[in-house]
């Protein structure tokens, strides 16, 4: 017999999630059938999306992605040993198999992992995964850098902001990052390579961009939608090009007002 644990949703999230939200409870799982597997979570993903309304009925499982190890399975394609990047939500055991009803409303909802050698399970839920696919494909085929161009990104220190600065750079890009603190604006020149980078609550955004985009902005790869972005799309040159990766700076907005401020401005963004 095997107990899991989850995270339980027990409310629609008003603001910002709090910890009164959640709750923590065990399910004792059945045994396994003809083509399951017994996954055992090794990594759990934290992400904005998951700030979603997650249904109608509370309380309700947690939504999430995780990397997995098989630990007992009756599935000869998913061995005991194999590694597993699935949406299995925030829980520790998870019994499942390739056509699971439960999961597969999302596309992929599972897939095995490649050996990654000596590289760490991990990077199937960063790089190797959702936020590399994200940070390539949304910069690369919706903004489509040319050498030379000024390319500027909000929320540029989390995991999906960092990897379209890199690959900015190696398309030959100027890059400039906004970020939070001091400590993650030196970590994105200094160990990242941008250009440069702005502390977006201590900076005038607008005088930055004047001094270090003269030339205007080429690119946007927008995270955090808002003020910010409504300043860098004021400095953008004609035939820009914005990707909208997502707007954190309202997802905890409890004003009905400022959300639809936030729609307008996505909806603008994707017609530039």
């Amino acid at each position: 017999m095997v107990v899991s644990k989850k995270y339980i949703v027990l409310n629609s999230f008003v603001g910002e999630p709090k910890k009164s939200d959640f709750k923590i409870i065990e399910e004792e799982l059945p045994a396994l059938q003809d083509n399951e597997f017994l996954a055992e979570a090794a990594y759990i993903s934290v992400d904005p999306y998951q700030r979603m309304k997650l249904g109608e009925n509370y309380p309700c499982d947690m939504i999430g992605g995780q990397v997995a190890k098989i630990i007992e399975s009756k599935n000869s394609e998913y061995p005991v040993g194999s590694w597993v990047m699935g949406h299995f939500g925030w829980r520790t055991h998870t019994i499942t198999k390739p056509d699971n009803e439960k999961f597969c409303k999302q596309k992929p909802y599972m897939y095995k992992l490649p050996d990654f050698g000596d590289l760490p399970v991990s990077l199937a839920v960063g790089m190797c995964g959702r936020v590399g696919n994200t940070a390539y494909f949304g910069f690369t085929q919706i903004c489509q850098p040319k050498p030379g161009e000024t390319v500027v990104i909000s929320g540029a220190a989390g995991a999906v902001g960092c990897q379209v600065g890199q690959i900015a750079k190696i398309f030959g890009c100027r890059v400039i990052g906004f970020a939070g603190t001091d400590e993650k604006t030196n970590f994105l020149v200094k160990e990242l390579g941008f250009d440069c980078a702005a502390n977006y609550k201590t900076t005038n955004l607008k005088d930055f961009l004047k001094e270090n985009a003269p030339n205007g902005v080429d690119c946007y790869f927008d995270n955090v939608g808002g003020e910010i972005s409504s300043t860098v799309i004021s400095q953008m040159n004609e035939y820009g090009r914005v990707a909208v990766c997502g707007a954190i700076s309202t997802y905890n907005e409890t004003d009905p007002e400022k959300r639809k401020d936030e729609y307008k401005l996505n909806i603008y963004c994707c017609v530039v």
